[in-house]
């Protein structure tokens, strides 16, 4: 039996990706490993979002055939650059596009004889509904991608480039895998999309999140449903009431806003209106909700006007949890050639101060936690006896968590009821009785 490892980057989207690419070596009689020493043959899934991510993909896939491997490379690099991977590092056996890692059991067939070329010029995913993933992680989460592509075209992304359009899944579908990764143990499901408030809009001819949400909500066994990826014109009432009434959806809001100043919001080819109506509506709505989002800074054509006015609404806002990232120049993005680009250095300053004004945010809404007792699933637990859970306004990887102190012995996947007792800027401390 040949034995493949895998090793994926990038986003959660790629995990899934890269699960299925699992699944389908699994269903072919391949024995996989995600320990690359153990074979000779090594699937290298790859992120090409923004050039850090591209060069960490490299750097894995120079490691590898330094080390003798058979390197298959997929994802998104695979589809940016197709050519110039097979240029610059003529070892490559083969290169396979985003939406044709189906093929990844021909293209194996192939790589002792020849180099393989599997990228569409046009891609399209269509989620493969016959392929079981293998998980990577079986922890207490787990992702489920609801569609994949891409119908908006932001100045700074390269998704729908590479990715193609917008396709969602069928209700029934992904009601079925939340059901089967239930029944493997988790707890928690994570929907995801690169914009989950469209889901079903192509398939249904309007909006089904709040319908999809009504079903997984009565799967038995199921703790947690969190959205991530939400886009600031599909937060609608229906929407929000649905998340604010449902027992098993957590009360957490991701919706990356990237700029607050409508002129740069329509540099970046953004919805282009006032958030602060939106950000109270959605307080008004889901009582005690936390919300996350994300900014860029340094985008061409940001003054320091449009960087203050960022700031003021940050301090304003005071959003539960965000992410800030200094703009990354990509190739075929409408922003790729835009003049009054921003020097690096001003861009990581803008960034420093984001952030600086955030963690004092963050430190203010955490204090707020203290002294109340509040469900937490478990993540971990170390040997030294401290267990890490996180609240349900905290994503896994992204946000914060909580370090817990007990003799009671717990369950990775398990909801505690966890009584808070510290704070700092972005993590919890607390205890079970």
């Amino acid at each position: 039996m040949k034995k493949i490892a895998l090793v994926s980057h990038g986003c959660a989207k790629n995990l899934v990706d890269s699960e299925l690419i699992l699944g389908l070596l699994a269903q072919n009689g391949y024995e996989i490993t995600l320990n690359e020493d153990e074979t000779d043959t090594v699937i290298v899934n790859t992120c090409s979002f923004i050039c850090d991510a591209e060069r960490e993909s490299i750097r894995s896939i120079l490691e590898l055939i330094d080390k003798g491997k058979k390197v298959i490379v997929t994802g998104c690099l695979s589809q940016k650059h197709p050519e110039e991977l097979k240029e610059e590092i003529p070892e490559i056996k083969a290169v396979v596009g985003t939406t044709d890692f189906t093929k990844i059991i021909e293209v194996l067939k192939k790589i002792d004889k020849e180099y393989v070329c599997e990228v569409s010029e046009k891609p399209e995913y269509i989620y493969p509904e016959n392929i079981e993933r293998q998980q990577i992680t079986m922890g207490a989460s787990s992702y489920i991608k609801i569609a994949d592509g891409c119908n908006y075209r932001c100045g700074y992304c390269v998704i729908p480039y590479l990715r193609g359009n917008y396709h969602s899944r069928k209700i029934e579908d992904i009601v079925e895998e939340a059901k089967k990764l239930v029944k493997k143990g988790v707890t928690e499901i994570i929907l995801v999309a690169q914009d989950t408030t469209g889901y079903g809009i192509d398939i249904y001819k309007k909006p089904m999140l709040s319908k999809l949400l009504e079903e997984l909500n009565t799967i038995e066994g199921l703790g947690w449903i969190r959205v991530m990826y939400a886009y600031p014109t599909q937060m609608s009432d229906e929407l929000l009431n649905t998340i604010a009434r449902l027992d098993k959806v957590v009360k957490y809001v991701d919706i990356p806003l990237q700029h607050s100043h409508p002129e740069m919001l329509k540099m970046m080819n953004r919805p282009s209106f006032d958030y602060r109506p939106m950000i109270e509506n959605i307080r008004k709505r889901i009582p005690n909700v936390s919300i996350r989002t994300a900014f860029i800074v340094g985008y061409p054509g940001e003054t320091e006007e449009h960087f203050e006015h960022l700031c003021n609404f940050v301090r304003d806002m005071k959003f539960d949890r965000m992410g800030v990232f200094t703009y990354s120049r990509e190739k075929g993005t409408p922003s790729y050639k835009m003049p009054n680009r921003v020097p690096a250095k001003i861009a990581k300053q803008r960034y420093k101060k984001l952030m600086e004004i955030q963690q004092e945010i963050s430190i203010e809404r955490n204090k707020k936690f203290i002294g109340k007792t509040i469900p937490c699933i478990i993540e971990c637990s170390s040997d030294e006896g401290e267990v890490i859970a996180r609240t349900q306004y905290d994503a896994p990887e992204i946000d914060g968590v909580v370090n817990i102190q007990t003799d009671k012995m717990v369950v990775p996947g398990d909801i505690e009821m966890v009584k808070i007792t510290g704070s700092s800027e972005y993590d919890l401390t607390g205890e079970i009785s």
